[in-house]
């Protein structure tokens, strides 16, 4: 069987991982052929596909991995220099609206919405004294 289909782009979290796709669409006797390689086309059930489609994932999880460490290194240079101090955290942000609003007996939904913060966050809200 041959489809046409658009893969989404970031489809496989790894080489592995995209190796495993293909070999479990092998499985099912799926061809992967893909179509928008420039004038070439990429077909798996050779060994150069094979190949290319390898290299084509190796260099993906390579830029991946130097676009992690990139922003490693910004983020240590930025605490360095005390401009970056991470996410305040939602629910301690709106503690007091939270608690406020549920001492006039306002349901948990309505609080949500109002304060603008999931319900599961409401119902971790640090004090629980209300």
């Amino acid at each position: 069987m041959c489809l046409s289909l658009p893969v989404p782009t970031g489809c496989a979290r790894s080489t592995r991982d995209l190796l495993g796709i293909i070999d479990d669409l092998e499985k099912r006797g799926i061809d992967l052929i893909v179509l928008s390689m420039g004038s070439q086309k990429l077909d798996t059930r050779t060994s150069t596909g094979k190949l290319m489609i390898t290299v084509i994932g190796a260099m993906a999880a390579f830029e991946r991995e130097l676009l992690l460490e990139r922003q490693k290194e910004g983020i240590a240079l930025a605490k360095a220099q005390g401009k970056y101090k991470g996410r305040k955290p939602a629910v301690m942000a709106k503690t007091e609206d939270v608690i406020k609003l549920k001492k006039e007996g306002l349901s948990i939904v309505t609080i949500a919405e109002i304060v603008g913060i999931p319900r599961s966050s409401v119902y971790r809200c640090p004090n629980k004294n209300y």
